[in-house]
């Protein structure tokens, strides 16, 4: 996962359904490892103190590799599992829920425990930002003011993400180049400018776009 863009959780939200009565909520937030994950739960499970179930699942790692979940007193099978199965099929990393079930008289069944469940998970990520964050570098382009228009277009072509652009006596377009797109970039520029661009090359970043804005980590 480290030079592959992978998706994490920038700001967690909740969701809610309703099957027969019982209430589901979903509580999604990120976590970085198996200790705030419980953290997470422990205090969903005091904020709905009066709740028949509070199930859980989380993921955390590099690749993935802690994962966890709990039906809560729910039948075997039917809630943390179904819920976990959701989040490593929407492939997010570092990320807890907690679905809370307020019963409402009527049994639902092994499947529609296992849809119900799932169901809110999907909620829950509806309401929550979601990114995906790469691998980069960061950029200075120095050209002139006949070259900028190409270099603009390359970038866009390139869906390469620029930070800023400044006008003085030449034009510098500060910029983060994906992982792997460096030397094609570099050479487009060099040929469209005809050799005029100057390149100041900056340090590794992991970024993400947010709401059509570039945030560095």
């Amino acid at each position: 996962m480290k030079n592959k863009p992978y998706k994490t959780l920038y700001e967690g939200g909740v969701g809610e359904i309703v099957e027969k009565k019982s209430r589901f909520i979903a509580t999604v937030a990120k976590i970085e490892n198996e200790e705030e994950a419980l953290a997470f739960i422990a205090k969903m499970k005091k904020q709905y103190w009066d709740a028949r179930h509070n199930c859980y699942a989380f993921v955390a790692g590099k690749n993935q590799e802690l994962q966890r979940c709990s039906d809560d007193g729910e039948p075997n099978g039917t809630a943390g599992r179904p819920m976990l199965e959701v989040l490593l099929r929407e492939d997010i990393h570092n990320i807890a829920v907690v679905v809370t079930r307020y019963f409402g008289g009527t049994l639902l069944g092994t499947g529609g425990l296992v849809r119900a469940y799932q169901k809110s998970v999907q909620e829950g990520l509806k309401n929550s930002i979601i990114i995906e964050r790469m691998q980069g570098q960061s950029l200075e382009i120095h050209t002139d003011y006949n070259g900028i228009g190409k270099v603009q277009y390359i970038l866009a072509q390139e869906e390469v993400p620029v930070i800023d652009t400044e006008y003085t006596d030449k034009v510098v377009v500060k910029l983060i180049v994906p992982g792997g797109k460096k030397e094609k970039l570099q050479e487009a520029v060099t040929e469209g400018t005809n050799g005029n661009a100057v390149y100041q090359w900056g340090e590794q970043v992991e970024f993400a776009s947010i709401e059509g804005k570039i945030k560095i980590f």
